[in-house]
């Protein structure tokens, strides 16, 4: 009878979507007795869905096994393709492929129609993505959703559309592969798919969406990711995803410290063991925003972190060290990352980074050309967020080649579009940009006007960098408060400016951490500030450092 109860309770959870304690309560009922394979299911279901992926793995392989015992092939294929699917994931290939030649002959042994041919399909449709070859992928899913709607299998159909809507991206045939996206977003919904399903394909769908650039579905699709995800709390597959997704978002938006924390707690859930591959998009996010803070130490480090976990921290690092003084090297960085960079979409996230730095470099030539190949990739994906750095990139070259008539026209263009996508730290440089120009052409009290309204917008983002380049344009000195501090004083405040914590400081001071907090107090007391990001904005913005 206990036994009973542990089980019934464990099929309740499981149904409840109360993934850990379905877990718990079946695990327990299968240690005590012989499962029947579709709880086995369950059981490898709830597993993957709170991260236990080796007892994920291990149930679907006896779910295989308990179901050549009743000799049911279909079935048993179909815990192999689950088993061979999440082995892929992780990287396994070999023992993902030796499951899957498993399940094929299965089916093949016994001449089988079966649902499961469909699901076996797909592996082999994601290797011609991989290899570059979206026309052959393209068919491939058509035959897989063309199976699950003849067996009426929601799942399969639903990741058919999904394959083929993102390969259909990537033949440039955007319109037509976002509505394929889009039906399949709302089988997911609807509740018409499997838990198992319904990540895969919300991830898909916001990891395609931001590669387009198409801002507004990926902010919808992430919010009812989110919602999702806090419906059910054990769950640990894509909720890092979905942290990483909400962190980009709200930088683009100008909530940093927000965001900042999404992609720290992105991080820490990606990386815990055995480690999502994801996790260095969280990393490299978090470098991002310490680099627009100025935390130079803690953003070297962080895109250290990407890169290990195999996201490379281009363009960021290179525009880090564009800040930093060093030209020559960020400009070998980026013409590296650039020319390594085969899809229009990952081009289009290094472009207005290359013009940038191209500028600095002095390489008018190679800016033009990297802004034209910009202005083609936004114009077909026609996506306003690529639109509003395309014309910014333009407006640049324009105002760096002494055309600043032509380079306001384009700028006032630039700032609608970041103002269309609701952008405040884009907006702020383009509106430095337009002041500039207005200067150039003698208008000094327009110029002053964008040029406080960009300060403004800098301060209150914390945008350090931004502020002390606006400033030193400006001719602006630092003020005599600064020259109360003691050099000791100014020295921790050079090492607060570059993120570092008051334990490191002491490090590399030689001195207590109370000391440092001593020092830390009385910055903040001379200079009138209430924050480390406060006094990190300050000492960019009044050449401190």
């Amino acid at each position: 009878m206990m036994v009973a109860d542990t089980l019934d309770r464990g099929r309740a959870s499981f149904e409840r979507q109360a993934w850990r304690d379905a877990y718990t309560q079946l695990e327990t009922a299968d240690r005590e007795r012989t499962l029947e394979p579709q709880d086995i299911e369950r059981l490898a279901t709830a597993a993957f869905l709170i991260g236990r992926d080796a007892e994920c793995a291990d149930a679907w392989a006896r779910g295989y096994q308990r179901y050549l015992e009743r000799t049911d092939a279909c079935r048993a294929a179909r815990c192999a393709f689950w088993l061979a699917f999440g082995l892929l994931i992780k990287g396994e290939r070999a023992r993902s492929s030796g499951w899957l030649a498993r399940a094929q002959r299965l089916l093949d042994d016994n001449r089988l129609d079966c649902v499961e041919r469909g699901y076996l399909l797909i592996p082999a449709a994601l290797g011609s993505v991989r290899g570059g070859e979206p026309a052959t992928a393209h068919a491939t899913f058509d035959e897989v959703g063309d199976i699950g709607d003849r067996f009426r299998d929601r799942d399969l159909g639903t990741l058919g559309r999904l394959g083929r809507g993102q390969c259909l991206i990537q033949l440039g045939k955007i319109a037509d592969g976002v509505a394929l996206l889009d039906e399949a977003m709302v089988a997911v919904t609807a509740g018409e798919v499997s838990p198992m399903v319904v990540g895969l394909v919300y991830c898909a769908v916001i990891e395609s969406c931001q590669e387009i650039y198409d801002l507004r579905r990926a902010q919808e699709w992430t919010a009812a990711l989110a919602r999702w995800c806090e419906s059910q709390p054990d769950l640990v597959p894509y909720r890092g995803q979905c942290l990483v997704r909400r962190a980009e978002i709200l930088q683009l938006h100008g909530a940093w410290p927000d965001a900042l924390d999404e992609a720290r707690r992105a991080g820490e859930r990606l990386a815990e063991p055995p480690g999502e591959p994801a996790a260095g998009s969280a990393f490299y996010q978090q470098g991002e925003l310490h680099r627009l803070r100025g935390e130079f130490a803690r953003a070297v480090e962080a895109y250290r972190l990407a890169s290990e976990w195999g996201r490379a921290p281009e363009p960021g690092l290179a525009l880090l060290r564009l800040i930093q003084g060093q030209v020559g090297t960020a400009a070998s960085a980026i013409r590296r990352a650039l020319d390594e960079a085969g899809s229009r979409e990952t081009r289009a996230a290094l472009l207005p980074a290359y013009v940038d730095i191209m500028l600095a470099a002095n390489d008018a030539a190679a800016a033009r050309t990297a802004c034209a190949e910009l202005a083609e990739i936004a114009a077909a994906f026609g996506a306003p967020l690529l639109r509003a750095a395309a014309t910014q990139a333009e407006g640049a070259v324009l105002l760096a080649g002494g055309e600043p008539r032509a380079a306001l026209d384009v700028l006032r263009r630039s700032l609608a579009a970041w103002r269309e996508v609701e952008a405040p730290y884009g907006a702020a440089r383009v509106r430095a940009l337009i002041g500039e120009a207005c200067r150039r052409l003698g208008d000094e009290d327009s110029a002053e006007m964008e040029l406080d309204a960009a300060r403004h917008v800098f301060l209150q983002l914390g945008a350090a960098p931004d502020l002390a380049r606006l400033d030193k344009r400006a001719g602006k000195a630092g003020p005599a408060a600064a020259g109360r501090l003691t050099a000791r004083e100014m020295r921790v405040l050079a090492l607060v400016a570059t993120g570092k914590t008051n334990r490191a400081i002491a490090h590399d001071l030689s001195i207590s951490e109370k000391t440092v907090a001593r020092h830390v107090s009385n910055i903040f007391t001379k200079l009138g500030l209430s924050s480390r990001a406060a006094a990190t904005a300050y000492a960019y913005q009044h050449g401190l450092l």
